[in-house]
């Protein structure tokens, strides 16, 4: 694995190890970073399940502002702070050993918004995407950390088929590539508010 633009541009990742983890390849972490890179710059980013920490590390490399790895497997929270100390990043990032809906109450508790959460847990966690899209769609539209400038994106199962909404969330777009598939979520905006 290795970054694929920005300032850490061509530095490898470590991966975490044991079998537990599938990483994001880099062809579909390409992918997703065309698709968003336009909104990528200055962000406030959540990278949850984060694995290796490789798509945040992406997003740090692209100029987001801050990034959030939530992951609660040891070996993956090793390879995070791995690849950060290789990279010499020392500020602009949060990891929490708790996992995902901890991170995601946390930040809707301080209400402030973020701009791109990306999930990726096991393909077959469907708990998982469920509890994580429905809170987002959820507690965090009302709490003001889900906006309708969020983008919510899951990475899953191309055969697997994630709802098309979860309370307010609706998927707008899905990109297969592979054997994986990308659905990207937004909470519309409110009737009568400027887009």
């Amino acid at each position: 694995m290795r970054i694929i633009a920005g300032t850490y541009r061509s530095r490898l990742l470590a991966a975490p190890r044991g079998m537990d983890t599938r990483p994001t390849s880099d062809r579909l972490r390409e992918t997703l970073f065309n698709v968003i890179a336009p909104d990528v710059g200055e962000s406030r980013f959540v990278d949850l399940y984060a694995g290796s920490g490789a798509v945040g590390l992406e997003a740090l490399s692209r100029g987001a502002a801050q990034v959030w790895f939530a992951e609660k497997a040891a070996p993956a929270l090793a390879a995070i702070r791995a690849n950060l100390k290789s990279l010499g990043i020392r500020s602009g990032f949060a990891v929490e050993e708790h996992g995902a809906l901890p991170l995601l109450k946390r930040l809707a508790a301080c209400g402030e918004a973020v701009q791109i959460i990306f999930l990726d847990p096991p393909y077959e966690a469907e708990r998982e995407y469920s509890a994580v899209l429905e809170f987002l769609g959820g507690e965090g539209a009302q709490s003001g950390l889900v906006t309708a400038q969020t983008l919510v994106i899951a990475e899953h199962r191309r055969r697997g088929s994630l709802a098309a909404q979860y309370g307010a969330l609706q998927r707008r777009r899905v990109l297969e590539q592979g054997d994986a598939a990308l659905s990207f979520y937004r909470v519309p905006p409110q009737q009568g508010a400027a887009e």
